[in-house]
């Protein structure tokens, strides 16, 4: 046997071991972070889904001149769902966008949504427009997000806004 041909050594092969197990060692710490965020984002992105849906919802709510009718409603207080104005809206006056608590929402269960519709001819108007044939529309979801412990002890929310004319 040459002394150049022989293999590695007791102590090689720790060294190499010890290097490899640090490389390790900082994978198992990024991956859980890795997940929350990975988890996180794909919670804020239903959020969103479910705002958009809602919001267009709201956008083909009938809302016309002539004839009047009114099934997109507005809500009385910043707390009240909206609600149509007299019974023009397929004969009821019932809320056309009510709240949805927590574990109310098909497929989403872990998700709550509010509407709230701002009638922008009073007042303020919606930030700063004053026009009798605009709403502003704003729709909040809210979630407890998931963390590496379990769920959020904290609510996390996503609010849209859009403004409708009436047509």
């Amino acid at each position: 046997m040459n002394l150049n041909e022989h293999g590695l050594t007791l102590p090689e092969i720790l060294i190499a071991l010890f290097i490899i197990s640090i490389g390790l060692v900082g994978l198992m710490v990024v991956v859980p972070v890795a997940a929350v965020g990975v988890q996180d984002g794909s919670q804020v992105s239903a959020a969103t889904y479910l705002a958009q849906q809602r919001l267009e919802q709201a956008r083909n709510a009938a809302w016309t001149e002539a004839p009047d009718v009114d099934c997109l409603g507005v809500s009385a207080t910043l707390t009240d769902a909206p609600v149509p104005n007299g019974a023009t809206c397929d004969g009821s006056t019932a809320t056309t966008f009510p709240d949805e608590a927590t574990g109310t929402i098909p497929g989403f269960g872990q998700y709550s949504r509010t509407t709230r519709v701002t009638d922008c001819s009073v007042g303020a108007g919606c930030a700063g427009v004053v026009h009798d044939n605009l709403r502003l529309v704003t729709v909040t979801v809210g979630y407890r997000p998931l963390t590496a412990t379990g769920v959020g002890a904290s609510e996390k929310t996503v609010m849209l806004h859009w403004m409708v004319s009436r047509r």
